[in-house]
């Protein structure tokens, strides 16, 4: 028989038993309750859960899955992680550029770690951790994330659903790209035993409904992998994510300001929906005042919503607004994918242009039906792109800005049927 846990910081008590007229105090209590299928914790509305975290390595059912949620009225319950919540992640082998980091300390308000059939909605989520001596841009700050997901030693993780949640003041490492770091960050770890449980990756998992703010690195991705080695090529098979990448996987109506970087991204999954979403304001911290000790890790580039390894990629219906300069710094970017689709698509002011289409990777990509209104730096960056399509959009531009953006050209495309008005 389920059962439900409530969490209250204004009535509750670890002594208690967690019914609603006797709800714990702390989340631990609730989290070590040995959570079976179609259980569920809720937490108070209005409760304050300051200096704790939740970290959960449980399963429900199809039938009856395991709900993380809140109960009451007033503003949404908040875990207030300051720093702490620490876990490690270990990818298990170096990622596709030896200047990524793999491995390493990682903060979370919430966890999910190797778990499927879980739904987790109606929380607001901080993480502004303080180490003494630790500096903002420090080179080897610790990662710290809002909502962190990782996959391992389950092999498949399935229906996992992440709503209408509020994630803010997460102050993360800008150089770690690939650590569980930023707003959102899904990732897959190599297993202990991968001829026993097969590939760690993902099926049917959703984030809808979130407002992502003030976050470093990321805001919202989904789900970079250790089998990255597998996709390094322009071709991409549908038997490669069946094996080891994701499907299914759906990103909307999501609303992402001011992350330190990219705004919304979705990675090494077969034909995602990415829809509805808003980026606003991100790639704030890609400049040298912010990124100053990188040493020896690259990737003081982002954009704002975009795909990486994916195939057959659809993005509809979003905004991208106010995307900072630098090396990118784009609305949308087609970056190493296959089959990529941008349509009905909204951006406006994003400092590096409307659209890049990212090197030799990036094939049999199409850009139809969008508006660029005033993006700045060069409406799009062919990069060295062998095939793009650019058909019946609507680009106002300003004058003296280049259709094609300096120093981002070199690509072949086609380009056709568009509207093109200037400015003045």
């Amino acid at each position: 028989m389920s059962r439900i846990y409530y969490v209250s910081t204004k009535s509750g008590n670890d002594q208690n038993d967690g019914s609603i007229s006797r709800p714990f105090l702390t989340l631990a209590a609730a989290a070590n309750r040995n959570l079976e299928p179609g259980d569920q914790i809720l937490l108070e509305r209005g409760s304050v859960f300051s200096k704790q975290y939740l970290h959960l390595t449980v399963s429900g059912t199809a039938e009856e899955p395991i709900t993380i949620g809140a109960y009451g009225e007033g503003d949404l319950p908040r875990i207030e992680a300051d720093g702490n919540g620490i876990w490690y992640q270990n990818y298990g082998n170096q990622l596709d550029s030896p200047t990524h980091t793999w491995k390493g300390y990682v903060s979370s308000a919430i966890l999910l770690y190797d778990c499927s059939y879980i739904t987790v909605e109606n929380i607001s989520v901080t993480n502004w951790g303080t180490i003494l001596g630790e500096n903002y841009c420090e080179a080897h700050k610790m990662n710290r994330t809002g909502v962190a997901v990782a996959a391992k030693n389950r092999g498949t993780l399935r229906e996992i659903h992440l709503k209408n949640l509020e994630v803010s003041r997460v102050n993360g490492n800008v150089y770690d790209k690939h650590m569980n770091n930023g707003g959102i960050y899904f990732t897959c770890l190599k297993p202990d035993d991968e001829e026993k449980t097969g590939a760690a990756r993902y099926e049917n998992v959703s984030v809808t409904g979130c407002f992502v703010q003030n976050v470093s690195r990321w805001g919202i991705a989904v789900g970079y992998t250790y089998h990255c080695h597998e996709f390094m090529k322009a071709e991409l098979e549908e038997e490669l994510f069946e094996k080891y990448g994701h499907k299914n996987i759906r990103i909307a109506d999501n609303y992402v300001k001011e992350a330190g970087g990219d705004g919304i991204t979705v990675m090494y999954t077969l034909r995602p929906l990415v829809e509805h979403n808003i980026a606003d304001s991100c790639a704030g911290e890609m400049n040298d005042r912010t990124y100053r000790y990188p040493e020896n890790r690259a990737g003081k580039v982002a954009a704002a919503i975009w795909p990486w390894k994916c195939k057959d990629a659809l993005f509809q219906y979003n905004e991208a607004v106010d995307t900072r300069l630098n090396q990118d710094g784009m609305a949308w970017d087609f970056d190493s994918g296959d089959g990529t689709i941008y349509q009905y698509n909204y951006s406006r002011l994003n400092e590096g242009g409307c659209a890049m289409f990212c090197l030799e990777e990036a094939i049999h990509n199409t850009f139809r039906y969008n508006i660029s209104c005033d993006d700045l730096g060069g409406t799009i960056s062919p990069s060295m792109n062998p095939d793009a399509y650019i058909h019946h959009n609507t680009f106002y531009v300003r004058k003296g800005v280049p259709f094609v953006r300096e120093h981002m050209g070199g690509g072949n495309y086609v380009e056709e049927d568009n509207v093109i008005e200037i400015l003045e």
